[in-house]
């Protein structure tokens, strides 16, 4: 194992793209400890005491958004961006060509988004500005304004930053700079656990209990990810001219959680923004409304679980068009044996996508709420493990992993991955 881990390290060609991996996530980590100018940082650390949305939000940008540091918005507008251009890929009719247009329609897709991140993060940038105006030191338009400016090139710059790795690094650079924000985390949430330790809060039984749960959830979320079901496909054999194609055999992978991270972004945006308003109005009965949706309660988190189920067929109805892809076949001469080409096959994949969603939704949901339950059982509170950072941390992991299992399969023919 020990020799073929390291294969890596003889590639130059990969020693580079790790090596210059590595110094982007030390630039972005240098830039999560970079203030921005005209905000007392006091009381900006004091909404991140109990535990609430604001934490929550902290632990996807690395600390930076506590910090209030130009990264505080971390690559969210992008995300969200991404996500609203691939559901209009689906929509609009121009964007759907540009997808089937190859590397080109791809870059004008990829520009659009780039002008929709720096669009969306200046107006996320401006609620930010106006939500936290108490923690501006001489608040007023220039000031808001200055701040806005700021964490929207901050955004741009990270942007930037995840391309420049997508490009010369290893793996997804967006994906990356997530996964570094969240294990940014990770040696913080040990010493909280030592400190609970040493002040008697908790004992070792209950450390290790949490580990052990923290293995299992690492365990299923990776068994989970790698689950497909492979509907086996035949090609007839054909002949044009003096050729003969076809008469081989593959298969469809259809994945368990073919959604990915989507469903949980989406289903606690939509229970976040009543916690969110009711953060920055003082009326009794929307504090009230606003408490049914805090974080963990009975209410929340039976209605996160929905969500995640909802969005979950949702999101993979909308990405994947069962109608092509059995006409695609029936075009190339494939069908899969025992169903007739054209809509009896799109029927059959309906079907088989249907219950293999619902198992999905399934994982999500319980990946999502499984954080409220692991707290009350290990009675370690305030450190954050599960939900959307470990499905991310562990998807970016897998990713990254076969990247560089490609990489060295090119060069030495036999890979460090089982």
């Amino acid at each position: 194992m020990l020799s073929q881990l390291s294969n890596i390290f003889r590639i130059t060609e990969l020693r580079q793209k790790i090596a210059f991996t590595l110094v982007m996530f030390l630039v972005f980590r240098l830039g999560t400890h970079i203030p921005v100018p005209g905000v007392n940082a006091a009381v900006i650390e004091q909404l991140f005491t109990s535990g609430n949305l604001f934490g929550l939000l902290d632990l996807f940008s690395g600390g930076a958004l506590s910090k209030f540091s130009i990264f505080a918005m971390s690559i969210t507008p992008y995300i969200n961006a991404s996500i609203i251009m691939q559901l209009l890929t689906v929509v609009v009719p121009k964007f759907e060509q540009w997808a089937k247009e190859g590397d080109e329609g791809r870059k004008k897709i990829t520009q659009i988004t780039r002008y929709g991140t720096v669009g969306l993060g200046f107006i996320q940038a401006i609620g930010m500005a106006f939500g936290l105006k108490a923690a501006i030191i001489n608040p007023g338009i220039g000031s808001i304004l200055l701040v806005a400016l700021t964490l929207t090139a901050g955004t741009t710059f990270l942007m930037w930053l995840g391309e420049q790795i997508t490009e010369k690094g290893i793996g997804n650079g967006i994906s990356l700079i997530i996964f570094a924000g969240i294990v940014s985390s990770l040696p913080s949430g040990l010493y909280t656990m030592y400190e609970y330790v040493s002040a008697g809060t908790i004992n070792i039984f209950n450390v290790f209990l949490f580990l052990i749960i923290a293995l299992a959830m690492i365990v299923f979320v990776i068994a989970i990810q790698q689950g497909q079901r492979r509907i086996p496909v035949q090609y007839a054999k054909r002949v044009v001219g003096r050729k003969m194609y076809g008469g081989h055999s593959t298969h469809i992978p259809l994945k368990v959680n073919q959604a990915g991270v989507i469903p949980i972004i989406f289903a606690s945006s939509v229970l976040m923004f009543p916690v969110t308003i009711a953060q920055f109005i003082e009326v009794p009965w929307v504090k009230t409304v606003a408490g049914w949706f805090a974080w963990g309660t009975p209410v929340q988190t039976v209605l996160y679980a929905l969500l995640i189920v909802f969005f979950t067929y949702f999101y993979t109805a909308v990405t994947m068009n069962i109608s092509d892809m059995a006409e695609n076949m029936k075009k190339h001469g494939g069908f899969i044996p025992g169903i007739r080409p054209g809509k009896p096959t799109a029927d059959y994949l309906d079907r088989v996508m249907t219950r293999i969603t619902l198992a999905g939704s399934i994982f999500l949901a319980i990946i999502a709420i499984l954080p409220n339950f692991v707290g009350a059982v290990t009675n370690v509170q305030g450190v954050y493990f599960g939900g959307t950072a470990l499905l991310i941390v562990v998807g970016v992991a897998l990713d990254t992993m076969k990247q560089i299992e490609a990489l060295v399969l090119m060069r030495h023919y036999q890979g460090f991955m089982k």
